[in-house]
């Protein structure tokens, strides 16, 4: 922003020398001062033979005398103004040649800010024109990105970049750190804030739980109707069991999409699934992931994903015969609500597992809807679905629906 302004004050500068000096330097005079400017040196030409005529002998002093008399008298009638009040004639050029020195800048500084747009100049502009773009994971591009970056540390639209082709070879963990060296000097992009907090939930087990939030919390902050900021919000407070936070956000979500849209399906499904937890955990009957499957007549498919469950040696300890276990499977990018659940306690592992389409908890919150989804197996010490501090959790790699023979260890203790 500073070096444009330096090279805009340079190019007027220039451009004012060209224009202002040739009428500084130049002279206005009116007729009148022309004229008499002219017969003044007229007469100084005849006074100059009348001395010459009169060394000669051409003349007598008389004739002389009478001669010089007629040409003043003729002066004086004729030149209307005296020789030093034409040297003192002040010139219209040099007023204009000064108006323009002044004028000038400040008109185009003015235009610049009505019709221009100054804001585009910034380096937040140049990134937030980056908030659509993809980029490549590969390992030659990737090094060069490191390579510029360690180079120039503020360059902000290759720290983008490279945070982006971390987060695409699932590097989550490098991607949090580029995101957190370019909030250090921008700080006001919502898109910005919102993929660094995804990007560090994913390095963090999933869970966006904890600086997570506090990063969405900024994004929304700075837009409060951001998409993305807002699905995480909504899916922040499932994970901590605030339903009546994750339907606030993800109704105000719903506003700004279609409704016919795949996204605004999701997000209702999102609703009803925090309603539902919201009035079970109020005590209120809400009904089972089998009976709603059962009654949408959903059957399963070539979706079903199986496999078995069991609890590593170090965790047995401390987990209760009566502890609930959750199995379910969640989109990987999503919404992170249940597509199929299945509950069960520590007492009965290992489990063998089976989730399909039959298990959805929404017609249009299917495994089948899903390319790439991921198994949770969940020792929840208070009962509730959503993630507590204290619980136990596996994770299997992103799978596609259909996959068998699928094995977990429960074997992380949540923070």
């Amino acid at each position: 922003m500073t070096t444009f302004w330096i090279i805009s004050a340079l190019l007027i500068f220039v451009a004012l020398l060209f224009v202002v000096i040739p009428l500084w330097r130049s002279q206005s005079t009116s007729n009148a001062v022309l004229r008499n400017a002219a017969n003044l040196e007229i007469l100084r030409d005849q006074i100059a033979e009348m001395d010459a005529d009169l060394r000669n002998g051409l003349l007598t002093q008389e004739l002389y005398e009478q001669g010089k008399r007629e040409l003043q008298a003729r002066l004086l009638e004729e030149v209307k103004e005296e020789p030093s009040m034409i040297a003192g004639v002040r010139s219209p050029l040099k007023l204009l040649a000064i108006s323009l020195a002044v004028l000038l800048p400040l008109t185009s500084v003015f235009m610049y800010w009505q019709v221009g747009n100054p804001k585009s100049l910034s380096p937040q502009a140049s990134l937030a024109s980056m908030s659509g773009s993809g980029m490549t994971n590969s390992t030659d591009s990737l090094k060069a990105l490191e390579e510029k970056v360690a180079k120039n540390p503020k360059d902000g639209e290759s720290l983008v970049l490279l945070a982006r082709s971390y987060g695409e070879a699932e590097r989550y963990a490098d991607a949090a750190k580029a995101y957190e060296k370019l909030t250090q000097f921008v700080t006001d992009e919502a898109w910005i804030w919102a993929d660094y907090a995804d990007v560090l939930a994913m390095a963090h087990g999933q869970s966006l739980v904890g600086p997570p939030t506090k990063l969405i919390e900024k994004a929304l902050a700075l837009e409060p109707n951001h998409t993305k900021a807002l699905a995480l919000a909504g899916s922040a407070a499932m994970e901590r069991g605030d339903y009546v936070a994750a339907i606030r956000y993800w109704n105000r979500l719903l506003k700004g999409l279609s409704p016919d849209g795949e996204d605004a399906q999701m997000i209702q499904g999102g609703i009803q699934q925090a309603r539902e937890l919201l009035a079970q955990s109020k005590g209120g009957k809400a009904p089972a992931a089998q009976d709603v499957g059962s009654s949408q007549s959903v059957a399963p498919g070539k979706e079903r994903i199986s496999g078995v469950v069991s609890l590593s040696a170090a965790l047995k300890s401390k987990a209760d015969p009566s502890d609930t276990v959750f199995i379910l499977a969640r989109a990987t990018h999503g919404p992170r609500m249940p597509l199929a659940i299945v509950r069960k306690q520590v007492q009965d592992l290992p489990i063998r597992f089976s989730l399909d389409d039959s298990m959805a908890m929404r017609p249009q919150m299917k495994l089948s809807n899903f390319d790439e989804v991921e198994v949770v197996a969940r020792i929840s010490k208070s009962g509730n679905a959503m993630p507590q501090p204290g619980d136990m959790q596996g994770i299997s790699e992103p799978i596609k629906p259909g996959v068998n023979g699928l094995k977990i260890s429960i074997d992380q203790m949540m923070p």
